[in-house]
């Protein structure tokens, strides 16, 4: 094991036992009788073995009296990375599953959506599953608010106070025939998204940054698309939205968008696929889409429980790793009827076996490896700087 430098932050904390983590070249790796040192600003300060205490207290100035010793069947791993979730669809998780995304979003999502204008009800529902997150071990979340810029700035206000690292996104959409009173003007969308990225930059939260949040190509204009991609590259800021969930939304992109080759060049030409981007789903994306994502270095979002729950398709993970795409696990609540980031682990793995099913020369994932996708899988599409 490397120990790093040695820390000019005080030790806070000190652990022994079983550590178990992922590295790019090793999906699972497991260290028994391990010692980990944190600092007071909450970072790893070393890694050794157990047998180093009293070596490494000289060098870190910590007492070997302090280490917490964890029991037998203890161990510590990295907190799991939802890399997409609809923190305002919390509200109705686990039902309204039964229509197609489009009409899904139409019927069930957008008039939920529209009542987060009264922040009362926002704080009440994003307290809720901030703190259900947390209790399901999610420790970072990129997070869909909806349009209104107060309940999306309450939002990130929320997860800081709860210690939660979070990209926090006010949704932008200025398309939208089904509600008519949920939806902006251009305009509207793009002042309202300069002040959400304003005020929560100004708060100056530790763990909490804004992420440029166009809905998806269906429910924005070219004009608001580009406007956000400025936006984005302008602020030096992520963006988060969804490609290719299921075949009728493909369809809808094509006679939106004539002039565009694909799902994915729709964003591209608005330079909306970044180093930065992470977009959900992509389900039915073609190898030269797969091979756009990974020129630009976008990053996909895997939501196979909302997937199966909306009945919109299968991604094939093994294709996407093959083709060298950032790929993390998302719950996509309410989508998907789960918040816990072990159940995206689960239906990972039925998804990939569902297409060995189809496909007996198909390589099913490894827990292993699908482990590696909650943890640091995320954190490759979430952590650019």
């Amino acid at each position: 094991m490397e120990t790093p430098d040695k820390s000019s932050t005080a030790i806070a904390f000190v652990y022994r036992g079983t550590l178990v983590h992922s590295t790019p070249k090793e999906a699972l790796q497991i260290l028994e009788d391990a010692l980990l040192g944190v600092d007071s600003e909450g970072k790893i300060a070393f890694i050794g073995e157990g047998n180093e205490s009293q070596k490494l207290s000289e060098v870190f100035r910590f007492s070997p009296s302090a280490v917490t010793q964890l029991d037998q069947h203890e161990f510590l791993m990295p907190g799991m990375i939802d890399t997409h979730i609809h923190a305002s669809q919390y509200s109705y998780a686990g039902t309204a599953l039964d229509m197609p995304l489009l009409q899904w979003l139409n019927n069930y999502t957008f008039p939920v959506e529209s009542q987060f204008k009264d922040l009362e009800f926002a704080n009440k529902v994003y307290t809720q599953v901030v703190k259900r997150t947390l209790r399901n071990g999610t420790t970072t979340a990129c997070y869909f608010a909806t349009i209104h810029t107060d309940a999306a700035l309450l939002l990130g206000q929320i997860t800081n106070d709860f210690g939660q690292r979070a990209l926090v996104g006010k949704v932008c959409m200025d398309r939208n025939d089904a509600v008519q009173h949920y939806r902006e003007t251009s305009q509207e969308s793009q002042d309202e998204t300069n002040r959400f990225i304003k005020e929560l930059l100004n708060k100056k939260y530790p763990l909490v940054k804004p992420v440029v949040t166009p809905r998806f190509a269906p429910s924005c204009t070219e004009a608001l698309l580009a406007q956000l991609g400025a936006t984005a590259k302008n602020n030096n800021l992520h963006i988060q939205s969804h490609i290719s969930e299921n075949l009728e939304e493909i369809k809808l992109v094509k006679e939106l968008f004539p002039k565009s080759e694909s799902y994915s060049d729709v964003y591209h030409k608005c330079n909306l696929l970044t180093d930065k981007t992470v977009m959900a789903h992509g389900c039915h994306l073609s190898d030269k889409e797969l091979a756009l994502f990974r020129e630009t270095g976008a990053a996909l979002s895997h939501c196979p429980n909302s997937n199966f729950s909306l009945c919109s398709g299968l991604l094939n993970v093994r294709n996407v790793l093959n083709h060298k795409v950032k790929l993390g696990l998302g719950t996509d609540v309410a989508g998907g009827y789960s918040s816990s980031m072990l159940d995206a682990v689960r239906r990972t793995l039925d998804a990939s076996k569902v297409l060995t099913i189809q496909d007996r020369e198909h390589k099913t994932l490894t827990f292993e490896e699908v482990f590696r996708l909650a943890t640091l899988g995320g954190s490759q599409g979430e952590t650019q700087t």
